[in-house]
């Protein structure tokens, strides 16, 4: 079950492990504050059967593609609002951005379905028109649409199994993954940062792109007081996905947690030539690596 409460605790368990992170990451406090207030009876869960859910599994449809949800646009603001505000106040640019997005919001120009890479449609820029970047545009709906979205699979949650899912991207919003986890039994978990859906995958293959080459899929191991966390990258897409060893760090926090309290590891991707498949906080405010030493 979602519980705000709890991962607000967790953060604070990690910010105190790590508080030279704090004033930088602080948006992702007022980002739990607003999930915590935000009431889930707003939106009305996903009521299909069991059978209903595994057809669609088993022949690799995400149930967003086929089932979306309806949100009520006044439902959202009281998330929507806090994370806007947040995000305006990295930047002038990151303003001006979050006032068009406002705007559009509005006016209706703009809904939900822009928010969802499993519903957004092929040939459509809705960053480009709006004059947002994509990361920018993905940040609001990875911040704003985690708790509805939750609410919204409730339901079907417990009717998943590994064993209907073999595919690199979410089986119930069609996300990509943005955090991995090797469990205690060796198992390689997925976990997707928009909806809170989990899956498993095999230990040598990249989400993003399918490679099992174990000659061109790279594991880059933490060591010291980080002994646990990992980054693996893929050398022929070039995509990265953070994670953690949990036979090493049995007290790692929830996948989400950890991958906001991560950013070093983003950024030492990067510098590889790494790129991630879901939006964060340092691909906003960190410099582009091909402009360093510059």
């Amino acid at each position: 079950m979602f519980e705000p409460s709890s991962l607000s605790a967790e953060w604070e368990d990690l910010l105190a492990r790590r508080p030279h992170f704090r004033h930088s990451l602080c948006l992702y406090g007022v980002v739990l504050e607003a999930w915590g207030v935000w009431n889930p009876s707003a939106v009305r869960a996903l009521g299909w059967s069991p059978e209903e859910c595994r057809e669609r599994w088993e022949r690799g449809a995400a149930l967003i593609a086929e089932a979306p949800p309806a949100f009520d646009p006044e439902a959202l603001e009281p998330i929507l609002g806090p994370v806007i505000e947040a995000l305006a106040g990295i930047g002038e640019e990151e303003a001006d951005a979050m006032r068009r997005f406002a705007e559009a919001w509005d006016e209706g120009r703009l809904g939900v379905p822009a928010l969802l890479p499993g519903l957004q449609k092929g040939g459509e820029n809705v960053p480009a028109a709006l004059g947002i970047s994509g990361d920018l545009l993905g940040f609001v709906g990875y911040l704003g649409l985690r708790p509805p979205l939750e609410a919204y699979f409730a339901q079907v949650r417990p009717y998943f199994s590994a064993d209907f899912w073999d595919a690199g991207h979410c089986p119930f919003c069609a996300a990509p993954p943005a955090f991995g986890d090797i469990a205690d039994d060796g198992k390689r978990w997925l976990s997707c940062a928009l909806c809170g859906g989990r899956w498993t995958i095999g230990r040598l293959r990249c989400p993003f792109c399918d490679n099992r080459d174990a000659r061109t899929l790279t594991r880059l191991s933490a060591e010291g007081a980080e002994e646990g966390y990992v980054v693996e990258a893929c050398d022929l897409c070039r995509g990265y996905l953070k994670g953690v060893d949990r036979r090493l760090r049995w007290n790692a926090a929830s996948p989400l947690i950890e991958d906001w309290g991560t950013p070093h590891l983003d950024l030492i991707a990067r510098r590889r030539g790494y790129w991630r498949g879901t939006p964060s906080l340092v691909q906003l405010t960190a410099p582009d690596p091909g402009d360093e030493g510059a």
